[in-house]
């Protein structure tokens, strides 16, 4: 199961209203590390879905959500349970290791 794309219509129904725990990917077009990330990301996807859903949201494309959530810089890797975020890596904090013991903490 690869990690589903969010957009500011899914967004309030997938992690919001989720049952459980959500990662949520806050990636943008121009973003680099953004890119970098992402195989590892999916890795991750791929490694720990039994535990949570994991999700992708293309902040180009949904700003105004965006800086709903408080994301103000990228890369941003979310944790979300109960319509609240309980865990992130931020910009330089989101590493590969951050991201998966931030994953492991909370499964």
């Amino acid at each position: 199961m690869s990690m589903l794309e969010l957009d500011k219509d899914t967004f309030e129904a997938e992690v919001l209203n989720a049952e459980g725990k959500v990662f949520v990917d806050f990636y943008g077009d121009g973003c680099v590390p953004c890119k970098a990330l992402m195989p590892f990301v999916h890795e991750c996807a791929e490694k720990y879905a039994a535990n949570m859903k994991f999700c992708a949201l293309n902040t180009t494309k949904a700003r105004r959500l965006a800086i709903k959530q408080g994301i103000m810089g990228l890369p941003v890797l979310a944790i979300y349970e109960g319509g609240k975020q309980i865990a992130s890596c931020v910009k330089d904090d989101a590493t590969q290791e951050n991201i998966e013991n931030m994953i492991k903490a909370n499964i």
